[in-house]
């Protein structure tokens, strides 16, 4: 699944490359999936986006703007899988659930392995859109300081999301993240995934907050995470420290072997001497 890093960086890249070209023909996909969620027909689609130009793209959390025209947004969110620019229409994968051919030839195309919205709004209505409405500071932004994390832990505490973990990866507290570079962050904290909010000092929370934002800083500059590609089909540069290959592996920071365990719907991959429980 996409995070911060991948958006921040595809949505850099259609800056780049696509603002200004024209559209002359959208569709939403030849293979038909049931967890991508689309907002309006193909043909409406279809009639909208034809011969309208592309704006300048931007991300907020796991969630891409690209405007089309002067009126609309195309909304991609919560996505895995690829968005790729081809330089020619005849270079489409053999599946994808959007496209957008331009004048010059060339084509867009976004492919979701797990799920994603592929949606189309008038501008200003996509704010409106579930998960987009109300949606908390993310990590890229200037408000989201050690006060504020400060101040989510309680909240998020008081919703129920009471572990480090679950603040970074559950109920769109901290939005953006995902359980991929949640793992390196925890790390670089020296936080355990169950390691209970309420038990954090004021070090403790400003370890995390480093963590967030230097690791995301970090994937950003690399390009994102070497398991996902960016708009012209090239794998990023950050490796991740804790993942599926570093189980059994000496931690590179105390030598302890990394271990992995089950926890809120995905796995968790950690130092037992680093990350203890406080």
């Amino acid at each position: 699944m996409f995070e911060i890093p991948e958006y921040v960086n595809i949505a850099r890249q259609m800056t780049e490359s696509l603002t200004g070209k024209r559209i002359t023909q959208g569709d939403l996909g030849n293979s038909p999936h049931k967890f991508v969620w689309y907002n309006m027909k193909p043909s409406e689609f279809a009639a909208i986006v034809k011969g309208k130009a592309i704006g300048k793209a931007y991300t907020r959390g796991r969630w891409l703007f690209l405007p089309v025209g002067d009126k609309h947004i195309l909304v991609l969110g919560e996505c895995g899988g690829k968005i790729l620019l081809h330089k020619s229409a005849l270079m489409l994968p053999h599946k994808y659930h959007l496209s957008l051919h331009f004048e010059d030839g060339g084509a867009l195309t976004a492919t979701t392995q797990m799920w994603g919205a592929m949606e189309l709004y008038e501008k200003g209505k996509e704010l409106e859109r579930q998960y987009i409405k109300g949606m908390r500071t993310t990590p890229t932004e200037p408000g989201f300081t050690s006060t504020y994390l400060s101040n989510l832990m309680r909240e998020s505490i008081g919703s129920g999301f009471k572990t480090v973990k679950a603040i970074l990866t559950q109920g769109q507290m901290i939005p953006g993240l995902g359980n991929a570079i949640a793992q390196d962050i925890m790390f670089k904290a020296k936080l355990n995934p169950r390691q209970p909010l309420d038990a954090l000092q004021k070090n403790h929370v400003e370890a995390l907050h480093r963590a967030i934002v230097g690791t995301l800083l970090e994937a950003i500059r690399l390009g994102g995470r070497n398991d996902e590609f960016d708009l012209y089909g090239n794998p990023g540069k950050y490796v991740r420290l804790m993942d599926k290959n570093a189980v059994g592996q000496p931690c590179p920071e105390c030598g302890a072997k990394i271990e992995d365990m089950s926890y809120l719907g995905g796995t968790c991959y950690f130092c037992p001497t680093c990350q203890r429980l406080l």
